[in-house]
């Protein structure tokens, strides 16, 4: 049974507190686990989440500063000390390969393991495609180059069984009629209807921008930055973050079904907060205020469209 979820290894900003680690965010999709901004102290979170490195399929650092990236030393060695038995690939921005490199090489180890290194520069793009998902960035406004991935199902057929009986459509003439098209002049769009993929969204440190609402756009679920609270938008605009409210906004405006905030800062002492004004901003869909080690399964499957 296919498994899709979000595991939340740490939700801090800048600083861990005494409840939250640094950043760190393992999507589970089917077979495959994608680890976004591995932080500081990632490699003994996963540990605690019971994530293995035999886990891990792609590595998807959306810009270096330290709360987003310093977990990759030990993550990528801890990968090679397990001896991973498929390749790994890393996305990052190009223009942060100088610290890509040393936090690879930190220390010495043995390489057991193909690291891929496929960065990400310009506004951003389709980075891969799977049978299972497209995925691509999005270049996103913060004081150093910072991008933010969208994961992509294509979109399926979901076949109908009471039209199938009606056409005497059974066994493996459905099969056929998926693959033609159409079956002794039925066709497919006659028995079947359009099954939407799923998509996902993360986007980290960022002012709104063009980008944000792209990567948000229609998402089942959304993973984001809210950093401080609405009260002090100032200080989020100053330092490239966004405020509950706003995240909120952009998660109404561009249909999203699961909004999860996390990436807060150490300043606020009461997380309801974040829930609180995420509401009043007009989101009514689901809501997670993210914690440390929570999981957090995606939707269900919407309905035809």
């Amino acid at each position: 049974m296919s498994v899709r979820e979000l595991v939340v290894l740490g939700t801090a900003s800048q600083v861990p507190t005494r409840h939250r680690n640094h950043n760190g965010y393992l999507l589970r999709w089917d077979g495959e686990g994608i680890l976004f901004d591995p932080g500081e102290g990632t490699q003994r979170q996963m540990l605690r989440a019971g994530v293995a490195a035999h886990d891990l399929n792609r590595l998807c650092v959306t810009h270096f500063h330290g709360d987003h990236s310093l977990g990759l030393a030990g993550v990528i060695q801890r990968i090679n000390l397990d001896r991973v038995p498929h390749p790994v690939v890393a996305h990052y921005p190009r223009s942060g390969q100088r610290f890509f490199d040393r936090l690879r090489y930190a220390t010495a180890y043995r390489e057991t393991v193909q690291l891929v290194q496929e960065p990400v520069s310009g506004g951003g793009g389709t980075l891969a495609g799977t049978p299972a998902y497209e995925l691509w960035a999005r270049r996103l406004s913060h004081p150093v180059e910072a991008y933010g991935y969208a994961l992509v199902e294509p979109d399926g057929r979901r076949m109908l069984p009471e039209r199938l009986a009606a056409h005497g459509i059974a066994g493996p003439d459905v099969g056929r009629l998926q693959r033609e098209g159409s079956l002794g002049g039925v066709s497919l769009d006659e028995v079947s209807e359009v099954r939407r993929g799923q998509r996902f969204a993360f986007v980290m440190d960022t002012r709104l921008c063009e980008g944000v609402y792209e990567l948000a756009e229609g998402c089942d679920m959304l993973v984001i930055e809210s950093t401080f609270l609405d009260e002090d938008e100032r200080l989020a605009v100053e330092h490239g973050h966004l405020t509950a409210g706003q995240a909120a906004r952009v998660a109404a405006d561009a249909g999203v079904r699961h909004l999860v905030l996390t990436h807060f800062s150490q300043r606020y002492a009461d997380p309801a907060e974040f829930e609180r004004q995420a509401r009043a901003a007009g989101f009514d869909g689901e809501l997670t205020v993210a914690r440390d080690l929570m999981r957090v399964s995606l939707p269900k499957r919407r309905q035809a469209v």
